[in-house]
């Protein structure tokens, strides 16, 4: 299958479009102005409580008339734009693919390499989130306005999170239970003989960040560290930016040097985050003023350090490491990481690491997003995360009439970043879309990605599917249909795409997920139907039990819109210390509609059911998989870092691909 680098098939059509969009954008961006001059949100509301009242009124006196006439003197052009538009839409393919044009900083054939079908096996992330980057009208209506700006800053955070460093630190002490794993990294124990894993003794403070100082002489060469660091023997299954520390109580706090070296040796090699330095100093028009960086907050707008962060605070403590040896060094902060056999869960029974974290995960594998309706921004946002993704597809979806579908006015608003090669791409859009829904080519890309290959040149493959379903409340009926239609096109696109045989098996699936915003949750009486569909019988979902009932650990993701803005929930730090409360949750999460309950999120008294509406989903299964490898969860996450920019939660997965080989 060939992947779409254009959206039309010649240069002619491509120029003819973009001749139509420039006689349509004009009116079009009046309109949407217009539109958003009376539709403010809380944060602009509480901007202007101290401007006088008729100021206010005579901007909207002064600015409607304006952008009304021209409004109406694009029109006519608008038309003609829009004749030529229309029927050009039945050329165009139905994503844009693009790959990093600097290949410098691709890696893409390196990723491929590490993995041979031996050893423990591989672990992959997979991160979604629904990013609402509708035009700035409809996105005030979530209470979430200038779309362009933070389409870059969510591009910025995600990259940025990504690449942060990554610090897996093992902790020998079976008496030391005071971190809570946090880290998106492979658990494999690091060699006993390895100088590099010589112990050190650290007091640990539980908070949402490992504090590290790396050196920061490298910093604006980190293709030059990762090319080094690329002929370096790792172990097998580990990602090249870990670097393995090894914690236990025996060695009075001395740090030796080559330890020293390692860590900030590792600190260097941060990836491309470190790009584009110009565009990381640039403050956004419009920026939120109240996301200005303070002091402990690494996640808000204006901080370029805030991707370096993870999850739990540790100080050297009192050795023979020189002070003076890290000066004019960046603050770095990574993962921490138990033995598998000491790590301390807070529900037991779990056979894997779950929290809310403040930042994405390092070392994340592929990304999938939801709303990125808008075209501008859907360019901001990926020339942010080619910056670490390597292959994108975005632009996803169908305009005009199709069949027997209604018009089409926006995209599906999918986008899928990752950093293995894509093999095969094909999208689907649901033709059953009711109401508001039905003007956007709302549907499921589905994705076949290449992630290793065996000694034998077998390709070792996963499958991603990306959806979003029916939106508006009380269209069970509808939503059942679109799970029906996405597990139908997912096992058509597997069998189109699959040149295997049981005979001759030339590819080794080692994944198959699904992930997306679903528009119904696992503990509302009105999504019953969709809580037993028969998708949840062939695919697992790590955060339930069954039907209407929830694991304890598990959140709901879908925010209060009127919190956005409040100073408890407006920086990553302060949204996951509130989520992390059951009474905190409470105030600014969504929870299931119900008679008994009042409509105001905050102050609410009922005792509400579940811990919050979750409509972002991960799933993943089994079936379909290589038969001698085993598929389980290694972590999973819901994170804190779009605070302010987006009414969802995202959520990250690792899962881990166990071969059941020794090591060779």
């Amino acid at each position: 299958m060939v992947l779409y680098t254009s959206p039309f098939p010649n240069s002619f059509l491509s120029v003819l479009h973009s001749f139509s969009w420039g006689l349509i954008f004009p009116c079009y961006w009046f309109a949407d102005r217009l539109v958003a001059s009376f539709v403010p949100t809380t944060y602009e509301k509480r901007q202007r409580a101290d401007d006088p009242c008729y100021f206010q009124a005579l901007c909207i006196i002064i600015t409607t008339p304006i952008y009304l006439a021209l409004l109406l003197a694009s029109l006519p052009f608008a038309l003609i734009g829009f004749l030529l538009w229309s029927p050009l839409q039945s050329a165009r393919r139905p994503y844009i693919y693009s790959r990093l044009e600097d290949r410098s900083q691709a890696n893409g054939a390196t990723l491929l390499a590490e993995w041979k079908a031996t050893g423990n096996g591989k672990s992959f992330c997979f991160g979604s989130a629904n990013v609402c980057l509708l035009p700035d009208s409809l996105a005030r209506f979530n209470n979430v306005f200038n779309t362009q700006a933070r389409a870059r800053e969510i591009g910025r955070r995600i990259r940025n999170g990504a690449s942060r460093p990554q610090i897996k630190i093992y902790i020998d002490s079976p008496t030391n239970t005071s971190i809570s794993a946090a880290s998106f990294s492979s658990l494999v124990s690091p060699q006993g003989g390895d100088s590099n894993n010589r112990a050190v003794n650290v007091g640990i403070k539980r908070t949402s960040s490992l504090e590290y100082k790396g050196d920061n002489s490298g910093s604006n060469n980190s293709e030059d560290s990762r090319d080094a660091k690329a002929g370096e023997d790792l172990n097998e299954g580990e990602d090249n930016n870990t670097c393995i520390v090894r914690i236990n109580g025996e060695d009075n706090g001395h740090v030796s040097d080559p330890e020293a070296d390692a860590i900030c040796a590792q600190a260097n090699t941060s990836g491309p985050a470190e790009h584009s330095l110009e565009g990381e100093r640039q403050s956004p028009k419009g920026q939120i003023s109240n996301h200005k960086q303070k002091e402990g907050d690494s996640g808000s707008l204006d901080s370029y350090a805030a991707s370096r962060e993870s999850l739990v605070k540790v100080r050297i403590g009192d050795g023979t490491v020189d002070q003076s040896s890290i000066n004019n060094k960046l603050l770095y902060k990574a993962s921490v990481m138990k033995k598998t056999s000491t790590r301390k869960k807070k529900h037991t029974d779990e056979n894997f690491d779950h929290e809310i974290s403040a930042f994405f995960p390092a070392n994340l594998d592929f990304l999938c997003l939801q709303e990125v309706f808008d075209k501008r921004a859907a360019e901001k946002l990926k020339q942010q995360l080619h910056h670490y993704f390597e292959y994108i597809l975005y632009d996803v979806g169908v305009y005009g009439c199709h069949g027997c579908c209604s018009f089409k006015f926006v995209n599906s608003g999918l986008l899928f970043a990752s950093r293995y090669p894509v093999m095969d791409a094909a999208y689907h859009c649901y033709p059953n879309g009711k109401g508001t829904d039905s003007l956007a080519s709302k549907g499921a890309l589905f994705l076949k990605v290449q992630v290793g290959s065996t000694p034998q040149d077998q390709r070792i493959v996963g499958y991603i599917s990306c959806t979003h379903l029916q939106a508006l409340a009380g269209d069970t009926t509808v939503r059942c249909e679109q799970l029906d239609l996405l597990q139908d096109w997912l096992a058509d696109f597997r069998k189109s795409t699959s040149s295997s045989s049981t005979a001759n098996p030339e590819e080794l699936v080692a994944f198959d997920v699904i992930c997306g915003d679903l528009n119904f949750d696992n503990c509302s009486s009105e999504d019953k139907l969709e809580q037993q569909h028969s998708l949840f019988t062939r695919y697992k979902d790590p955060c339930r039990l069954g039907p209407g009932e929830e694991k304890p650990w598990a959140i709901g993701t879908l925010l209060d819109p009127e919190g956005l803005y409040e100073e408890e929930v407006c920086t990553p730090d302060n949204l996951q210390k509130v989520l992390e409360s059951e009474e905190g949750r409470k105030g600014y999460v969504v929870y299931p509609t119900s008679k008994n309950h009042s409509s105001s999120q905050k102050g609410r008294k009922a005792s509400l059911k579940g811990s919050g509406r979750r409509i972002d989903y991960m799933l993943y299964t089994e079936e379909g998989i290589y038969l001698e490898w085993k598929v389980e969860v290694e972590e999973f996450n819901f994170i804190t870092q779009l605070a302010g920019l987006t009414d969802h939660l995202p959520v990250a997965m690792r899962l881990m691909v166990s071969t059941g080989e020794e090591d060779s």
